[in-house]
């Protein structure tokens, strides 16, 4: 069977993947968009190595037309025979002889369409204070979208020199990888920008960008670094300057290596499906993750736009100097890329603590890999379909746990070390992840292979049990697969699980470490323990399940414990509550011990529980829900005020925002919603009395109890919006409403063209999520599903969907419309929402009857 299988997974492979009888070596290619027709005219010389006979070269090539097609060596010039095949994305180049082994140069003129679905060579738009519209070009390959914007061998490994030139109108600013090298006017108001050679770097990583731009005075970042920005929003380009430049010169001296391209230039895009794309030295970004105004954007704002940044920035090296070799390797990308951004920005801002609030992102990885639908980090890729479907949390946020979680098992020094002997070893080349191991193995001498394929190859993640052995001073520790919802017989699984444990007993605090990689085993403590915490420091990506013993040890000894560590016991406990493993009267009982926490991500951990009881609730317990929040949270948020104290630090700051957003919200306190409409008055009032952390928080509560007059207020202002922050903030309170005449109002915008398609399936995502307008807003998407699907990046419409997991009283309906609606890149996420919608009923089904009882515990 097994054999069987490969043999069939290869055949598959061998449809999408090109013959290697022809490889790039050099793209010289001159490129002319019509931002008035969306279209564009297309050259390219490409240099190749024939390195068999062949009368037919194949390459990509997608929503292209080829006019020409020459291959010339020595004064010989054989013309082609063109054939399409736009269902495999290819096209074949027929030559009366075969071309002979050696080098040979290829000359292609081809045309294209400047598309508006955010992918390939594509238009964007933006409205300047005037009201005038303009026009823009711009690109998004990766995946594999670089054949919709040239004939190419596009592929990660197949990589090669680009000499790339763009003829455009002598009024706009013309972007791509590398610095411009000249310019000259070609006459009729047009010219050619001729750029630099970039270095040998993979097709997806191609970019040119053409409109109306500006950009800031280039700093010194070991590189120069500029932001480039639609004119009038410089004053907005400061921030992503400072973290630009810190991060890429933080990342240098953590490679060892010198950064690989000849500038940088971050550029903000009006219309763009991702968070931002990491273009070799042409880094482009959506507005929001890249503009701000670091006086009046929240600290989660400005968090944001350094994450993505310092995020974008680690790509340089690891992605573009070295490449995975193919797409099952993605994680190799994004799950680096995602741990050096947390290793820069808690450099940048240590204050932050930016590795103690990943503990979110890893609870977010961990909620889908607790699935029976789950995928494991690696996994094989055939199709065009398979690879694009791949940006998922189990990518990102998984892979930068276990990375995590294998440098501090190692030391990060040690760490360090491996991975710049792993970029050193193949740079400007392609990689797979069995390189990573043996750089680290290599540099450290541990067997970080054995380890790390029970993580990367392995579906799952365990929960570890922890009870007292006989002896009262021993912990016998167990390993299973954590589920929501267990399979009839799951198959046994282990990994190599690197235990960190601290005990305290009559002689101190002691700290131990261990790999457990069987079922069970025990170790040994120095004396009978007053207490005993498992996965010190919070970086393990495992769940802990205590004994009733240890937890209530635990529970009486929350002030020995780290923010983290206390983060991660209401965590697991929640988890655990989820799956039916603890009742929710436990969980609740818990919950009311953490009146006086003090620490952002705890609170965080708590409030996402009681807005999951919010979604689950049934209408008529929906009170008990909010008693309970308010019993919680209360106490704290009255500790903390509505105003800073003086010297207090950013995260008690937000940490305030987001106590009194829960209340005035899921909590339905109505002195505090009253409070929270006087001080938003006042503020616009006097704007420079406003707490920047604070205001999302009265916006978002304004619009959950907000009338007809408030919506108007707020629709206004996300139209004349100043900032990327502020757009965002009023336009996404427009589906927070709870009068659902005015959430249909913001179910009309999503198709009526009042919002960008980059934001459109997004505002969805969350009137599906608004208990008040799920069903209705479940009705308009299947009504409109076909337009959606022509109109929105094909990458949003899985994103927008997971919200279908609050469709409780939907479930047959909503199974249904998936079974005959199959979602493009809907990949393995389609059965991950569903699943996630049955864990929900079953919860319900479960604990709905005694919400009220469970709640007061």
């Amino acid at each position: 069977m097994f054999d069987q299988e490969t043999s069939l997974a290869a055949d598959k492979a061998l449809e999408y993947r090109l013959p290697a009888n022809v490889t790039p070596e050099r793209y010289d290619l001159r490129l002319t968009p019509d931002l008035r027709a969306f279209t564009f005219d297309g050259e390219e010389t490409v240099a190749v190595k024939v390195h068999q006979a062949t009368a037919e070269v194949t390459l990509n090539a997608l929503e292209l037309e080829i006019d020409a097609v020459t291959a010339e060596r020595a004064g010989k010039s054989l013309a082609a025979r063109i054939t399409l095949e736009p269902a495999r994305e290819r096209a074949s180049f027929h030559f009366p002889e075969p071309l002979e082994p050696g080098d040979w140069t290829l000359k292609i003129r081809f045309r294209g369409v400047l598309n508006d679905k955010l992918h390939g060579f594509y238009r964007s738009q933006y409205v300047d204070s005037a009201g005038k519209t303009h026009m823009l070009a711009t690109t998004q390959f990766e995946a594999t979208d670089a054949r919709r914007a040239l004939p190419c061998w596009d592929e990660p490994a197949l990589k090669a020199v680009f000499g790339v030139t763009l003829v455009v109108d002598e009024n706009l600013a013309a972007l791509s990888n590398a610095g411009v090298k000249s310019t000259r006017p070609l006459g009729h108001g047009k010219k050619a920008v001729v750029f630099r050679d970039t270095i040998r770097m993979s097709t997806y990583l191609l970019a040119f960008i053409v409109g109306e731009f500006e950009a800031t005075e280039a700093v010194d970042a070991g590189t120069q670094l500029r932001v480039v920005h639609a004119p009038g929003k410089g004053a907005l380009t400061g921030w992503a300057k400072q973290i630009g430049a810190f991060s890429l010169k933080f990342f240098a001296g953590y490679y060892g290596i010198p950064y690989p391209g000849d500038k940088l230039d971050l550029i903000a895009i009006p219309d763009f499906a991702a968070g931002a794309m990491e273009n070799l030295g042409a880094i482009t970004f959506r507005e929001t993750a890249l503009l701000a105004d670091d006086r009046t954007a929240s600290r989660a704002e400005l968090e944001r736009v350094a994450d993505v940044v310092a995020h974008e920035n680690a790509h340089m090296w690891f992605g573009d100097l070295v490449t995975m070799r193919w797409w099952n390797g993605i994680w190799l990308n994004e799950a680096f890329a995602t741990f050096m951004e947390m290793l820069a920005v808690d450099a940048w801002k240590p204050q932050w603590k930016r590795w103690e609030s990943f503990g979110v992102s890893r609870g977010a990885a961990m909620a889908i890999d607790a699935l029976k639908s789950t995928r494991s980090i690696e996994y094989t890729v055939l199709s065009p379909e398979d690879c694009r479907s791949m940006f998922d949390v189990l990518t990102y946020e998984k892979g930068a746990a276990v990375l995590r979680m294998l440098e501090q098992f190692l030391g990060a020094e040690e760490f360090r070390k491996g991975i710049s002997r792993y970029l050193r070893k193949h740079q400007y080349a392609n990689a797979e992840t069995g390189d990573l191991w043996d750089a680290i193995e290599e540099s450290t001498g541990q067997p970080a292979r054995a380890m790390m394929d029970t993580w990367i190859f392995q579906q799952g993640f365990p929960v570890v049990s922890a009870e007292l052995a006989p002896d009262g001073r021993s912990l016998r520790l167990g390993q299973r697969r954590f589920f929501y919802a267990p399979p009839a017989s799951p198959e046994p699984q282990t990994w190599h699980v690197p235990i960190m444990v601290r005990a305290a007993d009559a002689s101190g605090v002691a700290s131990h470490k261990l790999l457990l990689t069987a079922a069970e085993t025990t170790l040994e403590l120095s004396g009978k323990p007053r207490w005993a915490l498992l996965n010190e420091g919070g970086h393990g990506f495992y769940r802990v399940r205590y004994s009733p013993e240890l937890l209530a040890a635990l529970t009486a000894n929350l002030n020995e414990l780290r923010p983290i560590e206390r983060f991660g016991l209401v965590s697991d406990t929640w988890a655990a509550t989820v799956a039916g493993l603890t009742p929710l009267r436990e969980f609740a009982r818990m919950a009311r011990l953490f009146r006086d926490e003090t620490d952002l991500n705890v609170w965080r951990a708590l409030i996402g529980a009681f807005n999951y009881l919010d979604m689950i609730a049934p209408s008529a317990r929906r009170a008990a829900v909010a008693a309970a929040v308010r019993d919680v949270a209360g106490p704290a948020a009255e500790r903390l005020g509505w105003s800073p104290a003086p010297g207090e630090d950013e995260l008690r700051g937000q940490l305030r925002a987001t106590l009194i957003g829960a209340l005035g919200t899921i909590g339905a306190d109505p002195a505090l919603q009253a409070k929270a409409a006087e001080l938003f008055a006042a503020w616009e009032a006097d704007p420079a009395r406003a707490d920047r952390d604070l205001m999302p928080a009265l916006v978002t509560i304004l619009a959950h109890c907000g009338d007809a007059g408030r919506y108007q207020d707020f629709k206004r202002r996300f139209k004349s919006a100043r900032t990327p922050q502020e757009e965002q903030r009023y336009l996404f309170s427009l589906a927070n409403f709870r009068d659902l005449a005015l959430l249909e109002r913001t179910m009309e915008m999503t198709l009526n063209g009042e919002v960008r398609t980059q934001n459109a399936p997004f505002l969805m995502h969350s009137l599906l999520y608004n208990n008040v307008s799920r069903e209705a807003a479940w009705d308009f998407v299947r009504l409109h599903w076909e337009t959606m699907v022509e109109r929105f990046p094909d990458s949003s419409l899985p994103r927008m969907c997971e919200a279908i997991n609050g469709l409780l009283d939907c479930q047959a309906e909503v199974e249904e419309f998936f079974a005959k609606h199959k979602v493009r890149l809907g990949g393995k996420l389609i059965d991950q929402h569903l699943e996630r919608l049955a864990v929900a009923v079953a919860f319900r089904a479960r604990e709905g009857a005694a919400l009220e009882a469970s709640l007061r515990g």
